[in-house]
């Protein structure tokens, strides 16, 4: 079968690209597939997050292990495209290049045939211009009840021994 995916830079502006892919392809093969849609090199860390439906980030599948000891990462070249990526999950996170944090929505628009005559991966449509730079980031967090300024109004309350330096 084949994927037909849109991948969405994270921007103000409106810049995507359409491209179809074989669902038994790697997520490597999927890494490439974004970077030479989107005109990247192809030569920085980049990683895929699964997510729900609000784009909250889950687990992490990374291009390389960068771990000290070989942990449990999820790597690129050892998953297919189907198993991460279906109609019930159908939206992942990708970051290219973590200094400058281009950020993706990936997301699984439908599911095919093959045809024949084509070749995979393709890009079917490309909207906007990637920018020279990656858009910034606004780190915010979410609004909490609890009120961080007044936490310490009495620091009577704390017990410190009085020598305790």
């Amino acid at each position: 079968m084949i994927y037909k995916i849109r991948i969405i830079l994270d921007a103000e502006e409106d810049i995507f690209r359409d491209i179809e892919i074989e669902d038994s392809n790697s997520m490597e093969d999927l890494h490439n597939a974004i970077t030479q849609a989107f005109g990247f090199l192809g030569n920085e860390m980049a990683s895929f997050y699964t997510c729900d439906e609000e784009w909250r980030q889950d687990e992490e599948i990374a291009l390389f292990d960068m771990s000290e000891n070989g942990s449990d990462v999820r790597l690129m070249n050892e998953i297919q495209l189907q198993d991460i990526l279906t109609e019930h999950s159908p939206k992942l996170i990708y970051v290219y290049d973590f200094l400058s944090m281009w950020t993706f929505f990936v997301e699984l628009a439908d599911i095919v045939e093959k045809e024949d005559a084509q070749t995979y991966p393709n890009t079917l449509f490309s909207f906007g211009e990637i920018p020279d730079s990656p858009p910034e980031k606004k780190f915010e967090a979410d609004e909490n009840e609890f009120d961080f300024d007044n936490t310490l109004d009495n620091y009577e309350d704390l017990d410190f021994d009085e020598n305790w330096n």
